[in-house]
């Protein structure tokens, strides 16, 4: 029994011991540039209190609850827009082929090119970050979801066909159930690219959120309270991913049940 519970204890244990040993390596290196008269770098054991600190004073939840808002709020904008235009051009030949000269010269723009757009029509903000995480998420969702849905089963929808229903119909009663597993990867990649776009932007142009938190502890000459934001920022993500993974596997098991 404690055999068991001991080679159980080691699995969990063994993802964490790269990182640990890439923490430790770091905080080596760290001290010893220290020792050397450098001060670019901080030991993860300053950057750990420096986190102590932005949590203490509540500019780490601050911040953070910008970037999450601002990043959740694009997503969905460009969700519902890229979930429900991918379901017309997957569902329609003729859509896709009138649409496809348009998506193929605007999906390769990269987001961040388009902040000085946003910033000449929206100004800093909310509303700049807003559009530009919307605009990086819409694509990667239409491309998705117009793939899966033109690989739901052709049956199915000679059926829906059959029975008279109404394009909404068959949309939501057909379309959304065949494709929710690929709709959910394409979420998930969603989620990731509208933290990532989200923080660059704020690096780059708004003065709010993580990234801008970030840059002004690179600009104060604080590499502790910096990288107490860098490791921040990938905690957070990493517990966005988790969380959508855990929402994907509900999905999935209830939609089993239900079968």
């Amino acid at each position: 029994m404690s055999d068991g519970l001991t080679r159980g204890l080691l699995l969990r244990l063994r993802p964490w011991v790269f990182p640990a040993l890439l923490l430790a390596l770091f905080e080596w290196y760290a001290r010893r540039a220290a020792a050397l008269g450098s001060d670019a770098l901080a030991p993860p054991s300053a950057a750990l209190k420096a986190f102590g600190g932005a949590a203490a004073d509540g500019s780490l939840w601050q911040a953070t609850g910008f970037t999450l808002g601002t990043a959740a709020l694009g997503l969905v904008c460009g969700a519902v827009l890229g979930i429900a235009l991918g379901i017309v051009l997957g569902l329609s030949r003729r859509a896709a082929q009138i649409g496809a000269l348009s998506i193929e010269v605007l999906r390769p723009v990269p987001s961040v090119a388009l902040i000085p757009l946003a910033m000449l029509t929206f100004g800093f903000g909310l509303r700049m970050e807003l559009a530009i995480v919307a605009f990086a998420t819409f694509w990667p969702l239409l491309v998705l979801v117009q793939s899966a849905v033109q690989q739901v089963e052709p049956r199915l929808l000679e059926v829906s066909r059959v029975l008279g229903l109404s394009a909404r119909d068959r949309a939501f009663k057909i379309v959304l159930p065949a494709i929710v597993p690929r709709l959910f990867v394409a979420l998930r990649l969603g989620v990731a690219v509208a933290l990532v776009v989200a923080v660059t932007v704020e690096i780059a142009a708004n003065p709010h959120g993580m990234g801008y938190a970030t840059m002004i502890a690179q600009q104060s000459f604080d590499p502790a309270l910096m990288l107490a934001w860098l490791g921040w920022i990938g905690v957070v993500g990493f517990a966005v991913n988790a969380a959508m993974l855990r929402l994907q596997q509900h999905v999935a098991r209830r939609m089993g049940s239900a079968a």
